[in-house]
């Protein structure tokens, strides 16, 4: 082993170390570890930067920007209303949800398109009273599933399809992931629809809809003690009437004091502030009983909550919203947005602070309330998720046919034609923007610029793995220890540790570590490289045993009640499902 095959190797467990670790964003380590391999001259200096005009960078930039004008054209809506069920039950709602929601992520952002869906299927799961659990996990693992089906459903493909072209070939065309993808998606579809839901937890499975759109588990919540009724009664003599309404005080503060699990024994007093976690359904009840008084930057009453004028919405922080690692009191959410912080929800962590003080995460849900029209411009400017139906679109009839026109005459281009993805969709986007699809100021928030960054920062790294043959004792390792010398075992095992990274870490990050590695194992068994390729294509979109492997599995967290550990129950069945049929499959169409 050289030394500069010891570097590379170095900084590229260390990077997996750091992604696996999550404290930090994973544009952010990107960058950390092309600025290691640039110190270590192992990514030439005139070449730190290349990754950013790559044809896989630019082209995933140019698919977000689509999947916005799509969004705004109205066209998802029309589909939704089209196609959906009113009335089934679980298995019909999840076989036309996950459809659906698959489809569209073949030709769209696959977060955008379940961030559309989720509103959609919360009102399905109140109208048919089936727990939200039941729905939420399988259609994001089924906007997961359908990403996989075509070059442009997830950044994975759009790498792959690189890194092909960089090995001597031409990129893989818009199609070429739909033989196996498709294999996979149906199959993994039909396991979700018929028997996956079943094997959601028991808590997920008896949380019902009740009176709320769902139950998000319980909001901390701050309430103001007024001079009243509560006034010189003990802890013990409140909590239990608090108890019977649905909620329990899990902390207090007293002249800026703050008190963690306060004693039973301890008197009420006019001006403090009780820590209470509670059912939504709840909240009005308690503040009614008692004349108590809710507390955002100002005092808020029993009238105010009831006003004509204000209304209540429970948004989901979007992984990349402009609220995550921020807190209400930092984005001044008052002073600014006119809104107020009445509750906030979050599934699988004990923290406790002041509400206005809470650090925001990917997946929290925030009950807010405040005028209408200004909780609509806080959704789209913090990039959250509305979990009520949005109000119908209504274009301009011309908007939907113009935007489904172009994008099918961007697909149409590359299929027929074969003009390069990354022009294609360019031009299409730039046709979005004329059109007034995307509106100008809004066009460089369509896109996921952590993503953008993740990439330019990796692809030299990738590069550097080849150069000084990392991946070539990687890929020996693969083929002459653990394979055998087989290719069909190599294969396998390229795509069981691709699926496991991608469990782990972002899977835009797995395909471009995996994709030099699989690159090197089947040159060094004269075996068809892009049946590898195609091994890490899908194993890079198959995280389904944790909520940290792909953004979906994390919107979902909060609104669909889960725990960390509730995603294996389904997930590792699926993902024994994806190998069963994915090796065939590509053994078949991409034979080694």
């Amino acid at each position: 082993m050289t030394f500069d095959q010891t570097l590379t190797l170095a900084i590229l467990f260390g990077t997996m170390a750091l992604f696996i670790w999550g404290r930090w964003r994973h544009d952010l380590v990107a960058m950390v570890a092309l600025m290691a391999g640039v110190a270590a001259f192992v990514v030439p200096v005139g070449e730190a930067f290349s990754g950013f005009g790559h044809p896989a960078v630019v082209t995933v930039a140019a698919v977000l920007v689509l999947s916005k004008g799509l969004s705004n054209s109205g066209a998802i809506d029309i589909l939704a209303r089209h196609v959906l069920p009113v009335r089934a039950g679980a298995p019909m709602l999840i076989l036309a949800m996950s459809g659906l929601t698959a489809f569209l992520s073949a030709f769209m952002n696959n977060v955008g398109a379940l961030a559309l869906m989720m509103p959609v299927v919360i009102q399905a799961a109140q109208k048919n009273e089936i727990p939200v659990g039941y729905l939420l996990m399988p259609v994001s693992f089924g906007s997961i599933l359908g990403g996989m089906t075509t070059l442009i459903g997830t950044p994975p493909n759009i790498i792959i399809a690189g890194f092909r072209h960089q090995a001597g070939g031409s990129p893989f065309g818009l199609f070429d992931f739909t033989p196996v993808g498709a294999a996979v998606a149906l199959a993994g579809i039909a396991f979700l629809s018929l028997v996956g839901w079943r094997l959601l937890p028991v808590s997920a499975r008896q949380s019902r809809t009740g009176g709320q759109l769902f139950d998000v588990g319980k909001y901390l919540t701050e309430i103001l003690v007024p001079d009243g009724k509560l006034t010189g009664r003990s802890l013990a003599q409140f909590e239990p009437e608090l108890i019977e309404v649905g909620g329990q005080i899990v902390g207090l503060v007293r002249n800026d004091e703050h008190i963690l699990a306060p004693r039973a024994w301890r008197r009420i007093r006019p001006g403090d502030i009780l820590v209470v976690e509670a059912e939504p359904a709840a909240l009005t009840d308690i503040v009614t009983a008692y004349g108590l008084e809710l507390v955002d930057d100002r005092r808020i009453s029993q009238e105010d909550l009831q006003s004509d004028e204000m209304e209540l919405m429970e948004v989901a922080v979007r992984p990349g919203s402009l609220l995550a690692g921020r807190t209400a009191a930092g984005i001044r959410l008052r002073s600014r947005f006119g809104i107020n912080l009445l509750g906030l929800s979050r599934q699988g962590r004990q923290t406790w602070s002041r509400l206005r003080d809470q650090k925001f995460s990917a997946g929290d849900v925030l009950m807010l309330q405040g005028p209408a029209g200004r909780l609509g411009d806080f959704i789209a400017d913090t990039n959250c998720v509305p979990l009520v139906q949005r109000a119908l679109k209504f274009p301009r009839r011309g908007q939907t046919i113009l935007a489904v026109s172009i994008m099918g005459a961007a697909i149409a281009t590359i299929t027929v034609a074969g003009v390069p993805a990354e022009i294609a969709f360019v031009a299409a986007a730039v046709l979005f923007v004329l059109a007034g699809l995307v509106r100008l100021r809004n066009l460089y928030e369509a896109i996921d610029w952590s993503v953008i960054v993740l990439l330019g920062a990796l692809i030299p790294l990738a590069m550097a793995m080849e150069t000084t043959g990392a991946a070539a004792l990687l890929a020996q390792t693969i083929v002459g220890y653990l394979a055998g010398g087989s290719a069909v075992v190599a294969l396998i095992l390229i795509l069981v540790v691709t699926m496991t990274l991608s469990d782990l870490m972002n899977n835009a990050a797995t395909a471009a570590v995996m994709a030099p590695i699989a690159i090197v194992a089947a040159r060094q068994m004269d075996a068809n490289p892009d049946s590898f390729l195609m091994a890490v294509a899908i194993g890079a979109s198959c995280a389904f045993l944790t909520p940290i492997g792909h953004q979906n599995n994390t919107l979902i967290l909060g609104p669909g009640g889960y725990r960390f550990g509730d995603y294996w129950r389904m997930g590792l069945p699926l993902e024994i499902i994806v190998i069963a049929v994915g090796v065939p499959a590509i053994l078949l169409i991409w034979p080694p």
